[in-house]
């Protein structure tokens, strides 16, 4: 009993950044809440593992390899069409400036939603939880420098999906 009671000490205030970087993964509440349960059940049996560093980044690294674990990876992945980001690039500086906060935080969410799942990862980890780039980079086993191209493509492709929102609803509104 001792070890489920220090493990909830322990991993239990974490619970809303595992869900959230789950969602962030995945994309839907009900799988990121399923993603959750497992990482945790995971959690608590390789709890003895657990040399009490950082429980926080020790929990979140399993929640990552949980999500992707239940990510389908397409089979002709290889055959897709890389999205290149200087060919698709808007120098256009997006005004919102007239849209309710209410409306940008949903514009938001749905570019969030479009970008793939590790940069969606990336951006939650630096933005929201505050990780270094070492950090995370430790975290998702990838080298600084793909944390850094991740991160920046995270925020062109946000921006860019924002300034297609921006321009479909200037010209319906004409």
């Amino acid at each position: 009993m001792r070890k489920t009671q220090r493990f909830e000490e322990l991993f239990l205030p974490h619970l809303d950044a595992a869900y959230s970087l789950a969602r962030w993964i995945v994309g839907r509440d009900q799988v990121a809440q399923d993603v959750v349960q497992e990482a945790y059940a995971r959690a608590l049996k390789g709890f003895s593992g657990f040399r009490g560093e950082n429980p926080r980044a020790w929990l979140l690294t399993i929640v990552h390899n949980t999500a992707y674990g239940w990510i389908s990876i397409p089979i002709n992945e290889k055959k897709l069409i890389p999205f290149d980001e200087d060919a698709h690039a808007v120098p256009m500086e997006v005004l919102f400036s007239e849209v309710s906060q209410e409306r940008r935080r949903e514009l938001l969410a749905e570019a969030l939603n479009r970008l793939p799942a590790k940069f969606r990862e990336v951006l939650f980890l630096f933005e929201i939880e505050k990780w270094s780039y070492q950090e995370i980079a430790a975290a998702l086993n990838v080298r600084l420098e793909t944390v850094r191209s991740r991160l920046k493509s995270a925020r062109r492709r946000v921006q860019q999906e924002l300034t297609q929102v921006r321009e479909r609803e200037i010209e319906e509104s004409h």
